[in-house]
């Protein structure tokens, strides 16, 4: 079985996590995201574009790997509630030559980065 417009897309993104409620707290803290548990070892996460999942049935491997870049239509607004949530600056707000954009670490330590058009 297959969804229209799907194929050949990022169709999910899952995060091996040490706590699911508190991934839970900061990414809806920060970003208003929602929820689906299905069991004590997985939370699906909806953005309301993209799904994903938190897991503890692996191990946190923070180090390396893509660089997931969300948008905002505020990056300053964001970027408070991104502090305020409990993540870690690590590139404050920077000019590129789309946009701007930062970059944090979550509380597993994964990289994450915010951007925004002018």
């Amino acid at each position: 079985m297959s969804s229209r417009g799907a194929d050949r897309k990022i169709d999910y993104i899952e995060f091996n996590v040490a706590d699911i409620a508190r991934s839970k707290a900061f990414y809806g803290d920060a970003f208003g995201w929602t929820f689906t548990d299905y069991g004590p070892q997985y939370c699906e996460f909806q953005d309301g574009r993209l799904t994903g999942g938190f897991t503890t049935t692996a191990p946190v491997n923070a180090v390396g790997g893509p660089l997931v870049i969300l948008f905002a239509d505020d990056l300053e607004a964001i970027f408070g509630r991104v502090e305020k949530a409990g993540g870690t600056i690590v590139k404050p707000i920077f000019d590129f030559p789309g946009g701007r954009r930062f970059q944090f670490t979550d509380p597993d330590g994964y990289e994450l980065a915010v951007w925004s058009d002018r």
